[in-house]
């Protein structure tokens, strides 16, 4: 006998349906989670995009082209002939500046007839490997003698020297700075570069040089943080450093470098605290007016409510969410990241020609506010067809959420798309925690943040670092406090 089929009611039925669709939803964000994780173990890390259509469509227009089949044709074109030269090696141009030791080589073969008829010259680019040398400062003694008086003995005065009573010359001090935070080399492995030349400087010696360093130019820091807060408009962001301390032993603080950037008048400032909470940043900037733009981090929301304060966004963090939806959800990532490369190829047109702020913003305001509009409505429009914790669907949101900031841009030629300057100067914060691990304390952290700023600066106005420093140590000790500005990398001259 067989068994009657079972009925459903229709609230059974709109459960199952209920179920199935979010066992869907849920499959289609593991897949997408899955996905990440491949490309972040496996993948690629550039977030370039090379748009596979080149043709300059709206993104409406390029919808449509996408529902339509398309045609197989054949393509014939003519190309110039790679040239026979083209994979050999160039020679190394030697750059003028370069100091020259010249070195004559005679033929042996000459006689008293043999007349000179011309030279062969061969440069070759030769390196000494940097030495230390001891500068001996000897200063005479004399004494004067003068009928009726008592002798008196003269001497010289020791010229300032940048530590007090200390045996460290400026060029070395520097050599030290530039070493660990330009070049990224922990004290341990300048110690052993040193012993190769028969010197044995302890890492505890090294480090008290750099403490005493530190507090030297501490009040030069304390003017580039005033010059920076002069201007009204500023980038800012934040990294991590690991920081021992007392309080967690055997494991590590985590800290943060909170980076200000002016890229009108090309100043850093690199300022520590010990969490990522907005109070950092609300006590660092609370004397500022102007416009500030920072990435999405809930941290910088404050700053809109404060009616002196503009806040912008940053175009690549937008670009970013939408090149990692790529993996998921091709044809419409691929459709905001082309609009976003027209974007960009604006600016480099505007840096190409070296326009003023002036043409830039006419520029942004004949070109770039009709693509943004357009750009506006078909996020608006896409958004509702897609899955909101889907990557494309947490791209739009992002995008839409701080599209008022982004657009921000138009409205004042000095600003730029996006926050990428503020995140180079990061970036050797990011390297140097990979060759000396962690900060020592807290205080080593500030000093830290100091040399930072001070070789960020540097590196923003294409100031050689190691003849800045030097020049400072040199002539910081008898500086007048009022005119320490000049001192700054935009300001000394070398």
């Amino acid at each position: 006998m067989q068994n009657p089929k079972k009925t459903y009611t229709n609230q059974e039925v709109e459960g199952y349906k209920k179920n199935i669709k979010e066992q869907a939803l849920q499959i289609a964000f593991l897949q997408e989670e899955l996905a990440q994780l491949k490309r972040m173990i496996f993948g690629s890390k550039s977030e370039r995009f090379i748009a596979e259509n080149d043709s300059q469509l709206s993104l409406f227009e390029a919808e449509q082209k996408e529902r339509i089949t398309p045609k197989e044709e054949t393509i014939s074109y003519n190309r110039k002939k790679a040239s026979k030269d083209k994979n050999k090696a160039k020679r190394l141009f030697l750059p003028a500046h370069l100091p020259r030791e010249e070195e004559l080589i005679e033929p042996y073969k000459i006689t008293e007839s043999s007349k000179k008829i011309g030279e062969e010259v061969t440069e070759i680019l030769e390196y000494n490997p940097g030495n230390l040398h001891v500068r001996r400062i000897v200063r005479p003694k004399y004494v004067n003698e003068q009928k009726g008086c008592e002798p008196q003995i003269i001497i010289a005065e020791l010229p300032s020297l940048p530590i007090p009573k200390g045996n460290a010359g400026a060029g070395l001090l520097a050599h030290l700075m530039v070493s660990k935070f330009v070049d990224h080399l922990p004290f341990y492995r300048i110690r052993q570069q040193f012993k190769r030349q028969g010197v044995d400087l302890a890492e505890s010696t090294m480090n008290g040089w750099y403490t005493s360093i530190c507090k030297l130019l501490s009040p030069l820091y304390d003017t580039l943080i005033k010059e920076t807060l002069k201007a009204d408009y500023l980038m800012a962001d934040e990294t991590p450093l690991p920081v021992l301390t007392k309080d967690k032993p055997g494991s590590t603080h985590k800290g943060y470098h909170w980076v200000y950037v002016d890229p009108v008048n090309k100043n850093v400032c690199f300022d520590y605290r010990k969490g990522r909470g907005r109070e950092g940043p609300k006590s660092f900037l609370k004397d500022f007016s102007g416009s500030l733009q920072t990435d999405g981090y809930v941290a910088y929301d404050e700053f809109g409510r404060d009616e002196k304060i503009t806040l912008l966004a940053c175009m690549a963090h937008a670009r970013r969410k939408f090149e990692q939806a790529l993996d998921t959800n091709k044809s419409v990532a691929e459709l905001a990241l082309s609009k976003i490369q027209e974007l960009y190829a604006i600016e480099r047109e505007a840096k190409e020609n070296n326009y003023s702020y002036l043409q830039r913003k006419e520029l942004r305001q004949e070109k770039v506010a009709p693509l943004l509009e357009e750009f506006e409505q078909w996020l608006k429009k896409k958004i509702s067809a897609t899955l909101p914790k889907s990557k494309i669907g947490m791209a739009m949101s992002y995008t839409l959420k701080f599209w008022p900031r982004l657009k921000r841009y138009v409205d004042n030629g000095k600003y730029e798309i996006d926050n990428n300057l503020v995140e180079n100067t990061i970036r050797p914060v990011a390297i140097g925690r990979k060759n000396y691990l962690f900060a020592g304390s807290h205080q080593g952290a500030q000093q830290a943040a100091i040399m930072y700023s001070f070789l960020g600066t540097c590196k923003l106005n294409k100031v050689e670092p190691f003849a800045w420093l030097k020049k400072v140590l040199e002539v910081i000790p008898e500086y007048k406090a009022n005119k320490l500005v000049e001192l700054l990398p935009a300001n000394l001259i070398l």
